[in-house]
């Protein structure tokens, strides 16, 4: 039976020989070397003999007797070891010849040898072993059949391009992507990027991972290129990874959208509807002439009007932020400057060298942080903030000792929206994630030992 994807023909094999001790008992069988000297013992003895014999009707002459009989005696036991090594040089030619097939990917051969001796076993065990590297390699053949398949049909358009430049793997996405579903094995790579849309070609030359859009008329295409390099063979090759993202990002929008609406519906109704409420009551009292209660109701309609008016500032903000505005700061004004707005511990001195930011968003990030770390129920004492200079930019830390964060909250705590607090708008981290993320930084969130969340913020040195 041959593997999948194998079309040489497979010669059908010959059963192995049967194991020595099913055909007789091992007390039976004779080494090689003990046959051959019993042989030839035989043989001279019975010349011997002969010779002995022939002693009492020659008795003038008896060598010439032994003579001639060893003559006839010795070309016999020859003949019959040189059988016997023929039998076995035949084996041995065998042998090599499995042998030679095996490193040819061919295990489709088994051996026999009728003898109960141990040429048997060792063919046995040579059958045993063809018949192992043969299943492993029908797995092999299997298992590579079925990562080709799913290779070829993913979505994702993959090429890999050796150092010199010819393409040595395109799967089905890529040739439709770019060679209309030709094939591009053995093309130059810019020869098959002449055809390419511009934005490729754009982020292809801005080296490393990202995104682009492409327009064909009115339609928009996202794609998330990925680059990896690596040694095959001893040679350099770069895979190339383009994912389309039009439709997993369409429908992120749209469920973004829906939560958005349900948070704003949410808002604006436990905001309108006590402003109603107290309205009507004011009206009321108005209409009564009981006027005394009326500076209450306007100081309740004003808290939650600016408290509405704080929230949809806040989605504002977010939706609107701009490109961050860089500028030389020290660190040190910059962080007293934010000690006058909310409460802090400093930990350590801060750089002495400027680092180039916007101050006005660093400002805004860094105070809903320690906003979210006061209303975490940490001790005011256990806020901190810590600024530290590293190899590839500055570390920013704000920590806490309140209860930290579970698994499912550290995954979506960055998510905009997405709030564990029943009046929280789900924008503070998400906030400062964005504008980490325009100056060319990130953000990450971990628990601290002991309880607490620390929330790292890294900034490019320029």
């Amino acid at each position: 039976m041959n593997a999948p994807g194998d079309d040489r023909p497979t010669p059908p094999r010959q059963s192995a020989p049967l194991g020595p001790e099913a055909r007789r008992p091992r007390g039976l069988r004779l080494s090689l070397l003990t046959r051959w000297t019993a042989l030839v013992g035989t043989l001279l003895t019975l010349g011997i003999l002969i010779a002995l014999a022939s002693d009492h009707f020659f008795p003038h002459n008896p060598g010439l007797v032994l003579a001639i009989c060893l003559l006839c005696v010795v070309p016999i036991s020859i003949i019959t070891i040189r059988a016997e090594l023929e039998r076995m040089l035949s084996l041995f030619r065998a042998l090599t010849g499995t042998v030679t097939s095996y490193k040819d990917g061919d295990f489709s051969f088994s051996l026999h040898w009728p003898q109960n001796d141990e040429l048997s076993d060792l063919v046995t065990a040579h059958n045993a072993l063809g018949d192992v590297l043969r299943q492993q390699r029908l797995d092999l053949v299997q298992r590579e059949l079925l990562l080709d398949t799913m290779v070829q049909n993913t979505p994702v358009a993959m090429l890999l391009v050796s150092e010199s430049g010819p393409i040595v793997y395109a799967n089905i996405a890529a040739r439709q992507l770019l060679n209309q579903g030709r094939k591009l094995e053995g093309h130059k790579l810019d020869e098959v990027l002449n055809h390419a849309s511009p934005a490729l070609l754009e982020a292809l030359a801005r080296g490393g991972d990202g995104l682009f859009t492409t327009k064909d008329g009115e339609d928009e295409d996202v794609y998330h290129l990925a680059r990896r390099s690596f040694n095959l063979n001893g040679r350099k090759h770069e895979l190339l990874l383009l994912r389309q993202l039009t439709m997993e990002l369409r429908r992120q929008e749209v469920q973004t959208w829906k939560k958005v609406i349900r948070v704003i519906s949410h808002e604006l109704n436990n905001s309108l509807a006590p402003l109603t409420s107290l309205a009507h009551s004011g009206a009321e009292l108005v209409r009564r002439g009981q006027t005394e209660r009326l500076p209450q109701i306007l100081a309740t309609i004003e808290e939650r009007t600016r408290h509405l008016e704080s929230f949809i500032l806040g989605y504002a903000r977010f939706a609107k932020l701009p490109a961050p505005r860089l500028e030389a700061q020290h660190w040190q004004p910059f962080l007293t400057q934010l000690g006058e707005q909310v409460v802090f511990q400093q930990i350590g001195e801060a750089p002495a060298e400027p680092c180039a930011f916007d101050p006005a968003q660093l400002e805004q990030a860094l105070l809903n942080l320690l906003k979210n770390a006061h209303e975490s129920g940490s001790p005011a004492d256990q806020v901190s903030l810590e600024v530290r200079r590293l190899h590839e930019g500055v570390r920013i830390d704000v920590q806490d000792r309140g209860p930290g964060m579970s698994d499912a909250v550290l995954t979506n705590a960055l998510v905009p929206f997405y709030s564990t607090k029943r009046s929280g708008t789900g924008l503070g981290l998400a906030l400062a994630r964005e504008i980490a993320e325009a100056h060319g930084g990130r953000i990450t969130l971990t628990n601290r030992d002991g309880g607490g969340l620390t929330v790292t913020m890294i900034l490019p040195l320029a």
